[in-house]
């Protein structure tokens, strides 16, 4: 059996780099999503974590996170409803005064053979969570953005969604959706000074993995990178605190490729 995740930089150090800042992260809770968390309150940043049903799971990041000396909140809401998302951004205002950081991250998937094989209700979900979300959160953080100075909204996508996955048929669809929607909203909101960038993993050991994946596709997971293996959450979780900070402030519309090697153009 593989060992855990590793969510947390061996070795790391704190740094400054979002101080004073708050950040909301959906799917905060595990994966990538805690890792970025745990990179964002390394750098300064007081973080709320969304999350669907894992209450455990939740408490647990939201503990290192204070461990690691920033403020931390945890929020159960299912994002694909946008009366929600209000509700999420809304929890975020009262318990910081602020929010200036947005990860869409929070995302679902369902393995099938054949689109013959992928029902109505399996689409609805895929693309409520992965796409729907992401237009439902951005809206309701806009106008709190825009009181930030240096306000970042910051999208999870994949390296499916540029070489495909042909059992991932609508998971693919909905990343490459998520990168049509960072490159448009980053034009739409460059103006106001408001970045949007994406982050497109390539195979990141996750909870994704072993819950939707057979053994034996699970026991070669990451096998086919140049590097021939896997990659641990937090080798991601520095492009988000990049992609957050004023290191990348000349950069909107652009996607980052943490994926082991693999040559992605487009």
């Amino acid at each position: 059996m593989r060992p855990a995740a590793v969510h947390e930089q061996p070795d790391a150090r704190i740094g400054r780099r979002l101080e004073g800042r708050v950040a909301l992260i959906t799917g905060g809770d595990s994966g990538i999503g805690r890792a970025t968390a745990y990179a964002f309150a390394r750098e300064g940043a007081d973080v709320m974590i969304v999350y669907l049903n894992e209450d455990k799971d939740a408490r647990d990041t939201a503990t290192r996170v204070k461990e690691l000396g920033q403020r931390c909140e945890i929020h159960r809401a299912d994002i694909g409803d946008e009366d929600a998302c209000r509700e999420v951004v809304a929890a975020t205002i009262k318990c910081f005064g602020k929010l200036d950081i947005l990860v869409n991250n929070a995302a679902e998937q369902h393995p099938q053979e054949s689109i013959l094989d992928i029902k109505e209700s399996q689409l609805v979900a895929t693309f409520r969570t992965n796409v729907f979300a992401l237009f439902f959160l951005s809206k309701a953080a806009l106008p709190h953005l825009r009181k930030s100075e240096g306000a970042s909204i910051i999208n999870t996508t994949s390296v499916t969604a540029y070489r495909g996955s042909p059992a991932l048929l609508d998971y693919s669809a909905t990343k490459g959706a998520v990168v049509a929607f960072t490159r448009s909203l980053s034009q739409q909101l460059a103006e106001e000074g408001i970045r949007v960038n994406a982050v497109a993993p390539g195979p990141i050991w996750t909870p994704l993995i072993p819950s939707t994946f057979p053994p034996k596709k699970v026991a070669s997971f990451g096998a086919d990178t140049p590097l021939g293996r896997a990659g641990e959450p937090w080798e991601c979780a520095g492009c988000f605190v990049f992609l957050a900070s004023s290191d990348s402030s000349y950069m909107t519309g652009q996607t980052l490729h943490p994926n082991g090697g693999e040559i992605i153009n487009g």
